[in-house]
């Protein structure tokens, strides 16, 4: 007789499906704006996009892909572990190499907040989302809490980060007209986080 104790899973899909469905449109979001900046003068380079809209767009992408997956029927959360720890160590890997492209691009100078949101959390969410991915089936509730705690935490680093390359392409286009526009806005940030850091 087969097994009629439901799953875990199941009394986090209403949960999943609002946080995949947001992570949707704001995938289609970043498309459109992506879309009306190409009609820029001064248009931001590949080392940019690569390093801060290309990640926002994965971001988002894995918090969707990790709330379909937690949607889906498994055939026991061991399973649906090993899918999720898959998913965090590509993650993993792909947070590296967004640091690497991050430091080598040479017209934005980055700041503690850029550092903060594009690469410490990035990793952190993809590392605790691996570690209770392991121990989904052992530890059940304390890492499903974890999980959603990490898309929870995807899905704002997307957010911030869209809107952080949607108001430094506004600045960008504002100032093309300008010899200098990238340098001012680059040290236009510089200076707001070091009196960020003044005030406190």
């Amino acid at each position: 007789m087969p097994d009629a104790t439901p799953s875990p899973l199941l009394t986090w899909q209403s949960f999943y499906v609002i946080v995949g469905s947001a992570s949707a449109a704001l995938i289609g979001l970043q498309f459109v704006v992506i879309a009306l900046v190409a009609g820029q003068i001064k248009r931001p380079t590949w080392q940019e996009l690569d390093a801060f809209a290309t990640p926002t767009i994965r971001h988002l992408g894995a918090c969707l892909l990790v709330s379909s997956m937690l949607c889906a029927p498994w055939p026991s959360l061991a399973v649906s572990g090993i899918a999720l720890a898959v998913c965090a160590a590509t993650g993993v890997a792909y947070g590296v190499v967004i640091i690497h492209r991050a430091r080598y691009q040479t017209r934005y100078q980055l700041v503690f907040e850029d550092w903060l949101w594009h690469m410490a959390l990035p990793l952190l969410a993809y590392a605790s989302l691996g570690v209770s991915a392991l121990a989904l089936a052992r530890e059940t509730n304390i890492s499903l809490f974890v999980v959603a705690g990490t898309t929870l935490l995807l899905l704002f680093i997307g957010i911030h980060n869209a809107w952080d390359t949607v108001t430094y392409m506004v600045v960008q286009g504002r100032d093309a007209g300008t010899p200098a526009g990238i340098e001012e806005a680059s040290s236009a940030r510089v200076q707001e986080s070091s009196g960020r850091h003044s005030d406190q």
